[in-house]
């Protein structure tokens, strides 16, 4: 097994398959590198409540919008769904997803124009895309026409009270308040949920500080074994997903329904 491949010991996980890279770009996450690990896990753990938490219909078609490496996609895939496409804009991105993972279905096209049909899918998920967009009423507006009637769209962003500034790739970061006020106009929100740091995180901050300063702090060649090993060993499960105080999550998670 390659070193820096990070699995939670399942051999059927993402992270094992993902063992053939994307180049890193700051852009996206992707399983398999070590020093990502953190925000990968992180960004894990939104598609996981969605595996754990809501019903994927076995004979209804799952939109992932803006699948990147796509992990999120097999996991939904894994999670019974009959059919899951991923949409991205970038060929290389889409060479990977088939090569990695060749029953998810892959798709090129823009955000706010899909090449879909309407009322599509019965399910779209877009975790931490909408921040990169500049039309984000328009890419709202395109959910509410490609779901089906009593469909679930479920997307994410990093909430900007509490996200480092300075990442070039993000347009326009949002609050929980924006987050909502952007969906209403076309959706029935359901669930209104933040990411948290679980109780092993949250203790190793309690001595050493801030886990997400630290890796930006220096680069990753710099990093002293504490952080290194709490990074190295992040999963999934070091995150916690939950309703209340979203001002003070770290990531915002809104799940709605179609008229």
């Amino acid at each position: 097994m390659n070193p820096d491949v990070v699995t939670d010991g399942r051999e059927t996980d993402p992270p094992e398959r993902g063992a053939v890279k994307l180049p890193l770009t700051g852009e996206r996450t992707a399983p398999g590198i070590w020093h990502e690990n953190y925000w990968f896990a992180r960004h894990d753990a939104a598609y996981r409540w969605i595996t754990d938490n809501l019903p994927i219909e076995p004979g209804g078609r799952v939109l992932d919008a803006g699948c990147g490496e796509g992990y999120g996609a097999e996991l939904l895939r894994r999670a019974g769904a009959s059919s899951v496409t991923g949409l991205d804009y970038e060929d290389t991105t889409l060479r990977h997803v088939r090569r990695v993972y060749p029953q998810v279905n892959v798709a090129k096209g823009n955000l706010v124009q899909t090449p879909f049909a309407d009322r599509a899918f019965a399910t779209v998920t877009s975790m931490q895309t909408i921040e990169h967009l500049w039309e984000q009423p328009r890419f709202v507006a395109e959910c509410a026409r490609i779901l089906a009637p009593q469909g679930t769209l479920v997307l994410s962003t990093p909430n900007r009270l509490t996200f480092p500034s300075g990442n070039w790739y993000h347009t326009r970061e949002l609050t929980a308040a924006e987050f909502v006020e952007l969906l209403e106009p076309y959706f029935e929100i359901t669930q209104a949920l933040g990411l948290r740091h679980g109780a092993r995180l949250t203790s190793w901050e309690s001595q050493y500080g801030s886990c997400v300063d630290a890796q930006l702090a220096t680069p990753h060649e710099q990093w002293d074994d504490e952080l290194a090993g709490l990074v190295r060993s992040t999963t999934y499960e070091d995150f916690e997903i939950r309703p209340g105080d979203l001002d003070e999550s770290l990531d915002l998670i809104l799940v709605a329904t179609a008229g």
